[in-house]
């Protein structure tokens, strides 16, 4: 648990963030812990803006990556701090087939689709349906994605839910239905700086730990190739506690050199499961912050910040680089839909999709 100074109350506070080009209003809500934690969300994309943890000293610091305003939201996206889907991660040649009919869902990534098109979940505005302050801090927020979005088949009702308790975790919970056959892969895309976002270290002396015997090799376009390979003496063994930079810039290994450092998909179950596993331990050694992150989903994808190109400007005014944080996004293994061997993304009308994260936040 973070050791802070005390506060009274748990809070969730409904603002404004400001508002869209056609006139609509961003809400932004605030949730706060007795401890004196806090994470901002805001409705567009049901993004995290802001998450305030204090280091082993008590100094607190944002430690997420991400912008002031929502107009910078607007002209540089980059899904910092996101709900991502339909579909999360990438699709294939941006096509799917479901009891033999074929779907294609805009290229934007190459030939392929990813994060579920050129306007996916990040892109559009969530309804704010309930803020509570008791017995924890949250806020839920739903998305209904009509039949034929971004060439999905289906209506989908989605809801995200946001719980800051007073154990000091972040909870995050997806839930999604259709009314017609579909697939489903709905995560988050925060991107973690726990020295303190737009610090001058970054996060690649961040200490990692993924329980995976084995990962999703790629393909130069970084799609599945479908074989699952062994995690052993390889950079991307981090059974073991291991610092993010010490192979991300290893060119001996053609999966970094395709990933331009790590954007790959451990393999931590083969399916979905009921009840939460570990996914991932996160510790940065300067400044005591941490956090174990637990899921129901069987893949994670590592992304070590490689594509953040200088060109962004985060809240506390400074460039985001290369380097400077990293991701972890409980999921279904990558482009599931073309891979038999990768279960089923399948989502029907009699089912609700569940994906369950936990974040426990220390400061030792």
């Amino acid at each position: 648990m973070v050791k802070s100074a005390g506060r009274p109350t748990p809070t969730a506070t409904l603002a404004t963030f400001g508002r869209l080009p056609d006139g609509r209003e961003v809400p932004a809500i605030l949730l706060t812990n007795t401890h004196g934690l806090s994470v901002r969300l805001i409705a567009y994309g049901a993004a995290v803006q802001s998450v305030m943890l204090p280091d082993r000293a008590g100094t607190m610091a944002d430690v997420v990556l991400g912008y002031a305003t929502i107009e910078e939201y607007l002209a540089k996206p980059q899904y910092l701090g996101a709900t991502v889907g339909r579909f999360a991660n990438r699709i294939a040649r941006s096509r799917f087939t479901i009891d033999g009919q074929v779907y294609s869902t805009p290229a934007n990534d190459g030939v392929n689709a990813l994060h579920g098109g050129t306007v996916g979940f990040d892109k559009v505005l969530w309804a704010v349906t309930e803020v509570r302050s008791e017995p924890a801090a949250s806020v839920t927020m739903r998305h209904v994605s009509r039949d034929g979005d971004q060439g999905y088949p289906g209506t989908m009702t989605v809801d995200a839910l946001y719980r800051l308790d007073d154990d000091d975790r972040l909870s995050i919970e997806y839930r999604a239905s259709t009314d017609k056959a579909t697939i489903v892969n709905i995560t988050n895309h925060t991107y973690w700086n726990l020295t303190g976002e737009g610090s001058p270290a970054g996060a690649m002396g961040h200490v990692v730990t993924i329980p995976a015997e084995s990962f999703l090799p790629t393909d130069a376009g970084a799609i599945p190739t479908g074989e699952f390979r062994s995690v052993r003496d390889t950079p991307f063994d981090f059974r073991t506690p291991r610092v993010v930079g010490e192979q991300v810039r290893d060119a001996g290994d053609q999966q970094i050199v395709f990933g331009r450092g790590y954007d790959h998909n451990w393999v931590v179950g083969r399916e979905v499961t009921p009840d939460l596993h570990l996914m991932a331990r996160v510790r940065d050694p300067v400044s005591g912050r941490g956090f174990e992150l637990m899921s129901n989903q069987p893949g994670l994808q590592f992304y070590s910040g490689n594509f953040l190109d200088g060109t962004s400007h985060g809240k506390a005014n400074r460039t985001y680089r290369g380097g400077d944080a990293i991701v972890l996004e409980p999921q279904i293994f990558p482009n599931t839909p073309n891979q038999a061997t990768f279960g089923s993304a399948l989502l029907l009308p009699d089912q609700i999709y569940r994906n369950m994260m936990v974040y426990s936040f220390t400061n030792i």
